[in-house]
């Protein structure tokens, strides 16, 4: 395994339709869960975060 990618392993629950649209995603952008859910993270800001709690 590359270790740049082994430095934390993450376990996530979806319900259904989470799990659903994922796959629907996945499988029209022809992308891994993965990566997809990499990318989402990686778009995510502090400002963004610091905002939703207010």
């Amino acid at each position: 395994m590359n270790k740049k990618w082994a430095a934390k392993r993450l376990t996530i629950n979806l319900t259904s339709s989470e799990a659903q649209k994922l796959e629907q995603f996945c499988s029209i952008t022809g992308r891994p869960a993965t990566d997809v859910i990499r990318e989402l993270i990686r778009s995510l800001s502090y400002q963004e975060e610091k905002a939703s709690r207010a």
